[in-house]
């Protein structure tokens, strides 16, 4: 999957969405997505890369638990498989549910 497939996905959940991070000072208003490849999850076959793929970092932030948000993000990932963490990050007084899949 490519970054603009991914982007395109993640826009299935009506929220404002960024690869990495929004530039200094030009964030929308919560909630929106940062999203971003953490590392190659390739296939290997006869000593070569026989189907690349990617672990991917889905971030949704929101200013206080958002169910409706998640449930969004959620049905944009309907056919792959995902994990999920949330953590408040005081600095930014905001939470971050985080979503990993790998495609």
């Amino acid at each position: 999957m490519t970054l603009e497939q991914m982007k395109t996905l993640l826009e299935g959940a009506g929220v404002p969405v960024t690869y990495f991070a929004w530039p200094q000072g030009h964030a929308p208003e919560l909630p929106y997505i940062c999203f971003l490849t953490a590392y190659s999850r390739n296939f290997g076959a006869d000593s070569r890369v026989y189907r690349p793929g990617a672990h991917w970092q889905i971030e949704l932030y929101t200013k206080w638990k958002d169910p409706e948000a998640e449930a969004r993000v959620e049905a944009a990932l309907d056919g792959f498989f995902w994990e999920k963490t949330e953590t408040y990050l005081d600095t930014e007084r905001c939470l971050q549910i985080l979503y990993e899949v790998e495609a």
